[in-house]
This record gives C-alpha cells, structure tokens and sequence, in this order.
C-alpha cells in the first residue's frame, strides 16, 4: 500500500509542475487568443506529465543535487520545466519550418 501513496504523490508532484510550468509560460509569453492560451496550456501540460520524471532527474543529476532532493521534489522541477520549455521548442520548430516553407518557394 505504500508504493500506491509514493506513485500517487509522484502524479501529483507531476501534475502540479505541468499546470504551473503551463500558468509561468503563458504568463512569460502571453498568447494572441484564447484558442492559443488553451492550446499552449494543453502542450504544456501534456509535456510536463510525460517528460517530467526524466527532465527533473537529468537536471538535478547535471546541477549535482540528485542525493538531497526527494522523488517528489526531482519530479515537481522536471514537470514544471518540460512544461515551460515546451512552448519554447513548438516555436523553434513552427519557425524552421517557415523558414523552409519560404526558402523553398523561393527556389522556383
């Protein structure tokens, strides 16, 4: 019974970094709309659940704090950052393919 409440403290840990890495991102860059906010949340959200456990323990592994800090805590900081970077990254791909959109259109 004890593994269910530790896995049940890691989702919460991974749900509460998601929503606020989503709240800091679209506060940071606030979007054109509501149709952009939600969807930038959800993305956000998303990612910070399934790339949060792995994020926060190459973080806490590469700032050399991995023995001090609980599960709770390595998830909480990988969920709130996958979620707060994954803005960032849909944006840098949106613009490459623009950019390749346009530089290709230009060719012919």
């Amino acid at each position: 019974m004890a593994d269910l409440n530790e896995a049940g403290g890691l989702w919460l840990a991974k749900t509460s970094g998601a929503i606020a890495g989503s709240a800091i991102s679209i506060a940071y860059f606030l979007p054109a709309g509501r149709r952009e906010a939600a969807i930038r949340f959800a993305v956000g959200v998303a990612c910070g659940l399934v790339f949060g456990s792995t994020a926060g323990i190459k973080i806490a592994t590469e700032l050399g704090v991995a023995e001090y800090l609980a599960p709770f805590e390595m998830v909480l900081m990988g969920s709130a950052t996958a979620s707060l970077c994954a803005w960032n990254a849909i944006g840098i791909a949106v613009r490459m393919l623009d950019r390749r959109a346009k530089g290709g259109s230009e060719k012919t």
